[in-house]
């Protein structure tokens, strides 16, 4: 409804209160210590490799936003990632293990990708000049980026039946193309090792044991050409969907510390052509399916390899592509920022959005390179959430209001994340700080026998710790909604305000509104909310 959009801190008025359901909610927040942490470049994006004919139901979305053809001197494409404090980018896809590195040994045609039948994919072998190497990392230099790269994890082998492929990789190609890297003075934060050939595969898949063994091979790789370099990027894999008994196997085998990093795929919401994404996208039970995949990659990590840590390394939430007119609207960022809070809780270092431009989910449009909603619901994740992952009881919340909160970044206190998924009911809340929880249960029964319900929206207040009582002290709000309320809307507005490229093509300026730390706190229907609050005493953020 369009009236949701105005609602920022109150309710306007009781006609408003009368025509929508009103919840009221009681927050407590562990500020003592952090549940887990998430790595300081936290929001990935990836690059892929996919040509411009690459087609799915009868639409060809990714132009020329390949790792090949993508215009790298676009101006709007640096100052998109310029606009994070530092943006991972994983260069990979589906294709990365056709790729071919023209550098050293190799003799070959430098060709790029053709559709082909019989092709892994549909398409041929792929080629990567040197000369498109030296300006991606000029790019990546440019902008600060942390690069992950995806490596052909194919190369050497031999289908040996449908979908399986046998024998040792083949590490010539790899190596001649990383030793390259090094003598140009590229800085790669981390290699990956294949992509979606865990378990059953995608396409191609290859045995856990075997994987194992190469995976040894490319550690050893990387211990003698960065011998000079400390640290020394990581070694991450499979970059894949998660088979329990498949990565426990690949960390046995391949034993400690050879792999840093395991990386898990996640397409959650399902192939792109569902009539069901947005019903998927608003259904909170849904959504909570996720956790189960995230426990099973910590577990087995626990169990298996302790020196390892979890990324998920590609996740556009619709597979093939993504949902054409919503992966790429504003309600699409109900998932995406679920999938950010949720993920975080469960130890997840980094997450890999799919993509940074390409497809129907990228974050910025693949011909225009305008942000997408999803782009500033990633911008202000990365400048609003810090590192440490904070607890989080709900009392008397319904499962359509989803709640995060973590230590605020670069700054005292906390940020808190509301997206209500409810196309109607209005969530008053009070937050308690777990530290002086007894008083504030008692305030929070008080108030709670009051029923005339306009006196309890004027009087609920946010309870955030010892320091809570200076009144002057004020409260960001980051209010987001689409616009004229179409959750299919592809313009996203902060604080009623679109939030559009500038006349010069800068990233605007995310600006909160400033409320009194005590003001009631509320959250419209079908909207999402960041919230920091500069008092909330929090030993466990200092």
């Amino acid at each position: 409804m369009e009236f949701c959009t105005s609602l920022v801190v109150i309710l306007a008025s009781v006609s408003v209160i009368v025509a929508q359901d009103v919840e009221e909610s009681y927050l407590v927040i562990n500020g003592s210590l952090p549940m887990a942490h998430t790595d300081a470049s936290y929001i990935c994006a990836t690059i892929d490799w996919w040509p411009d004919n690459k087609c799915d139901y009868h639409q060809c979305p990714w132009g020329s936003s390949s790792a090949l053809n993508l215009d790298l001197s676009h101006p709007f494409l640096a100052k998109a990632v310029q606009a994070f404090k530092r943006m991972r980018i994983r260069v990979g896809g589906s294709l990365q293990d056709q790729v071919l590195y023209k550098v050293g040994n190799y003799s070959g045609p430098c060709h790029p990708f053709t559709k082909t039948k019989g092709g892994l994919f549909g398409f041929s072998k792929g080629c990567l000049p040197m000369s498109r190497w030296d300006e991606l990392n000029q790019f990546f230099n440019q902008t600060r980026a942390l690069v992950t790269f995806g490596l052909n994890a194919l190369y050497g082998r031999q289908q040996v039946k449908k979908g399986a492929w046998g024998g040792d990789w083949n590490s010539s190609n790899a190596r001649d193309f990383i030793k390259y890297t090094v003598s140009k003075g590229y800085k790669i934060d981390s290699w990956e090792f294949g992509n979606e050939l865990s378990g059953k595969g995608i396409g191609a898949m290859v045995d856990a044991d075997q994987y194992g063994s190469d995976v040894i091979e490319l550690r050893g790789i990387l211990d003698d050409l960065y011998r000079r370099f400390r640290p020394k990027p990581l070694l991450v894999a499979p970059g894949g969907f998660f088979d329990k008994q498949w990565f426990a196997t690949l960390l046995q085998s391949s034993g400690s510390e050879i792999v840093n990093v395991l990386t898990l795929h996640l397409y959650n919401l399902g192939p792109g052509v569902d009539r069901n994404l947005v019903k998927k996208i608003l259904d909170p039970h849904f959504l909570s399916r996720a956790s189960v995949t995230f426990t099973g990659l910590q577990q087995t990590i626990d169990m298996d390899g302790p020196w390892a840590s979890a990324w998920i390394g590609e996740s556009g939430g619709a597979y093939n592509s993504g949902g054409l007119h919503v992966s790429d609207t504003f309600v699409n960022s109900f998932w995406y920022l679920d999938q950010l809070g949720m993920a975080a809780k469960y130890h997840t270092k980094v997450y890999c959005r799919q993509t940074l431009i390409g497809g129907n989910y990228g974050l910025l449009n693949k011909t225009t390179f305008m942000p997408n909603p999803d782009y500033y619901s990633a911008l202000l994740w990365d400048q609003l959430m810090g590192t440490g992952v904070l607890a989080v009881d709900r009392k008397n919340i319904a499962p359509h209001l989803r709640t995060y909160a973590h230590c605020s970044k670069g700054k005292p206190g906390i940020t808190l994340l509301l997206i209500n998924l409810s196309n109607r009911t209005h969530f008053t809340l009070s937050v308690h700080n777990i530290l002086n929880i007894n008083l504030h249960t008692i305030q929070y029964k008080t108030l709670k026998k009051k029923s005339p319900f306009a006196h309890d929206l004027k009087t609920a207040v946010s309870w955030v710790g010892s320091k809570s009582t200076d009144e002057n002290l004020s409260r960001e709000e980051y209010h987001l909604t689409a616009r004229h309320g179409n959750i299919q809307s592809k313009t996203m507005l902060l604080n009623g305000v679109p939030l559009e490229v500038t006349r010069n093509g800068d990233i605007p300026s995310l600006k909160p509104t400033m409320v009194k730390v005590d003001s009631p706190i509320s959250i419209a229907p079908l909207s999402i909310k960041f919230l920091q609050f500069p008092n909330f005493d929090a030993p466990g953020c200092e």
